[in-house]
């Protein structure tokens, strides 16, 4: 049995740079990945089968299997490598559903991942981000699963070499956000592209005064029209900005999800407590970065 994590992609600023004429959106995004996520287990098996559980399966119910993305995935991937092999798939459903989190893509990464080590499968890297892109535009950059700068419409990723070790809350108050709905909301015009001040160098190692430097410099620009649509966004920055030893909270992605982040596990673990006893209905959860 073969288990991967599928680790939230949690964008630390997020620029609207231009419209496409196609429609799509051309992004400049800071992302990591903390460890926490969904979990997915592969089994051999005869056929190619998922099976969905964990705290936020009920999101998914109803969903027709081929509608899932980590099921779209298998087939693509065993299309691409010409096999008719079977697996059975367990998604472990921890991630909220609509959360700005990317859970589904980092799913279909993961399935793409694991479902290569399964079968044996000698495909390269670029072959797996191609086939992720054909999935959706958030696939690549959760296949590489790592500190990393995302441009265009998420599919250009530039790894990054050094980078700080931190502790990240992430919350949500149990409100699911479509990124459409945001996208429509958002009023004013385009951010520039980030130049090289607002550029985090990894070349100069593991520094986290650097990265926050950068950071002040840069925001998320769906927040204003994500708490627009859900105020309650508002409340959990809060809850995170007025946390002990909290260095920078912001929202994640197209929400409603935020994070704050912290310089040591301690800060995070007790701030993640507090918050689950006072907001017992939110999504709360603690995990390393680095």
């Amino acid at each position: 049995m073969i288990t991967c994590l599928a680790a939230a992609k949690v964008n630390l600023d997020l620029r609207v740079t231009e419209r496409r004429a196609d429609g799509y959106h051309e992004l400049d995004s800071l992302v990591v990945f903390p460890s926490v996520g969904d979990v997915l287990t592969f089994e051999p098996a005869q056929d190619l089968t998922l099976q969905v559980d964990g705290p936020n399966s009920l999101s998914l119910q109803g969903e027709a299997p081929e509608q899932n993305l980590v099921l779209q995935a298998a087939h693509r991937l065993r299309a691409h490598a010409g096999v008719d092999y079977g697996a059975r798939i367990t998604l472990t459903k921890n991630l909220p559903v609509a959360a700005g989190l990317g859970g589904g893509s980092a799913d279909a990464a993961a399935c793409l991942s694991g479902l290569t080590a399964l079968w044996k499968l000698s495909i390269g890297h670029k072959a797996l981000m191609d086939i992720g892109l054909g999935l959706g535009a958030d696939v690549p950059v959760c296949l590489a699963s790592s500190p990393c700068y995302l441009t265009g419409i998420g599919e250009t990723v530039e790894p990054i070499e050094a980078f700080p070790t931190l502790w990240m809350v992430l919350i949500n108050p149990g409100i699911a956000l479509s990124t459409p709905q945001v996208f429509a909301a958002r009023k004013g015009g385009y951010s520039p592209v980030r130049d090289a001040s607002n550029t985090y160098p990894g070349e100069r190692g593991h520094d986290l005064n650097i990265l926050l430097e950068v950071l002040s410099k840069s925001s998320n620009d769906l927040e204003t029209a994500a708490v627009s649509l859900v105020p309650q966004i508002d409340e959990c920055l809060s809850e995170l900005r007025k946390s002990e030893g909290c260095l920078l909270a912001r929202m994640s992605g197209s929400g409603a999800s935020c994070f704050g982040l912290f310089a040591a596990p301690e800060e995070a673990a007790e701030t993640a407590r507090a918050i689950k006893a006072v907001q017992q209905g939110w999504w709360v959860a603690d995990g390393k970065v680095s």
